[in-house]
Parts: C-alpha cells; structure tokens; sequence
C-alpha cells in the first residue's frame, strides 16, 4: 500500500490486490478514524479481484467518511472490478474517475 498526501486533507491511498487488499483498507478505515478530517482516493490500478470482505469494508469507509462530510473516490478501477460493482448494484453508490488527477478534480471541486 502506497499513501500520499495530496493536500492537508485529500489522502490518496494505492491499494494492492486480495489478498492485501483487505488489511490495506482496515489500515484506511483506521486512518479516517483517527483523523476524522480527510476526504480519500483509492487507487484500484492493480486490483483485479474483489472480495466480500472488502466490499463490506468499503462500504464501512464509505459511510465513516461521509457521517464525517468527507468523500470516497475511487480511481483507475479495472474493467472486471467496475464489473463486480454492478453486479452488486454498488456502481450506484461509489464514485468513480478515470485516473487520479479526475479524482483529485472531483474532490477539490466539492470542498
């Protein structure tokens, strides 16, 4: 896992495949915890595969951050995982950008 802060409050996080992936987001979920003042970019770039446990962990961050006012993007999501997030019906409720700069746009046009 690679964390960058962008700006004082945009963290981006490049997460790896399952099954990292998992550990990685409980490492993010403790971060927004902590912090409480974050909005966050993950980058899916080397994530093919998503599991359950992960989508559930998410969802748990999705849900910190925006009881918090802040936001999760997603970027640089690979074909199957977008996949995976529609069959799911989860396409819905994540936002994502193609790459990271789209991302960054998209938080710093809602702050």
């Amino acid at each position: 896992m690679e964390i960058q802060n962008l700006t004082d409050d945009v963290i981006l996080v490049k997460i790896h495949r399952e099954p990292e992936m998992g550990g990685e987001l409980q490492t993010v979920c403790d971060i927004v915890n902590d912090r409480g003042d974050c909005d966050i970019i993950l980058n899916f770039s080397e994530v093919d595969i998503i599991t359950s446990p992960s989508l559930a962990k998410l969802l748990k961050l999705r849900k910190t951050l925006e009881e918090q006012g802040h936001q999760l993007i997603f970027c640089s999501v690979q074909e199957f995982t977008k996949h995976a997030f529609e069959v799911t019906g989860l396409d819905g409720i994540f936002q994502l950008a193609a790459d990271e700069t789209l991302a960054s746009e998209l938080v710093t046009h809602s702050s």
